[in-house]
């Protein structure tokens, strides 16, 4: 960090800034309510910044897909000090045992972080496709959300392997339908994109 003049820190008016966007009330007006909604994000362990959730719907004709974004910019207001603070860092910076973040934890891993079964904003992509996989068209939305759980790429893949003998099979009961409805929508895409000629590509990491 020193080598590279990495900040390990934050000004006390950065922090001032970030702990007062982040006390700001959640409001529906304006946008579209989807906290009723089968929404959930799906991030490895450890991720304690979770910037995007799923959902997804299954129709006549097809599939319902939601992506739904953190809405970072609703928090960082152009010229703002924090917004002067992140283009200076430019990135999260990521180590085998730490994160420095771009933008201060009341944001990074608090308000901005799409946490279970709290309400947040996000931008919303509503990608209506039909069963062969393609797009019919998207509507995009300021949204607010509340994710129904954290979920967890090893324990949903034990999920797909071993079904109801899973030992995550209970903790995800009650979205485990519309996890289900997105394994069969993944299959119909991987189909497309092995078409497609897509390369396989493995690494492997420490972590």
């Amino acid at each position: 960090m020193r080598e590279h003049s990495i900040p390990s820190y934050f000004d006390d008016i950065i922090l001032k800034e970030a702990e007062d966007a982040s006390s700001e009330p959640i409001s529906e007006d304006g946008r579209v309510d989807l906290r009723d909604r089968c929404i959930f994000t799906i991030d490895s362990e450890s991720a304690k910044d979770l910037d995007d959730a799923i959902s997804i719907e299954k129709t006549d004709t097809g599939y319902v897909l939601g992506v739904h974004i953190a809405d970072v910019s609703h928090y960082v207001r152009e010229g703002s000090k924090i917004d002067t603070e992140a283009i200076n860092r430019g990135t999260s910076v990521y180590f085998t045992d730490k994160v420095v973040p771009m933008l201060p934890k009341a944001l990074s891993n608090g308000i901005c972080s799409l946490n279970e079964k709290e309400d947040r904003y996000t931008l919303s992509a509503l990608i209506s496709l039909d069963k062969r996989g393609e797009i019919v068209s998207c509507q995009i939305a300021n949204s607010v959300i509340n994710s129904k759980i954290k979920g967890i790429y090893a324990e949903l893949n034990d999920i797909l392997e071993k079904d109801e003998n899973s030992e995550f099979y209970g903790k995800y009961a009650h979205v485990i339908k519309d996890f289900y409805k997105m394994y069969d929508l993944y299959k119909v895409l991987k189909q497309k994109s092995d078409k497609r000629g897509a390369m396989e590509l493995e690494s492997e990491e420490t972590k």
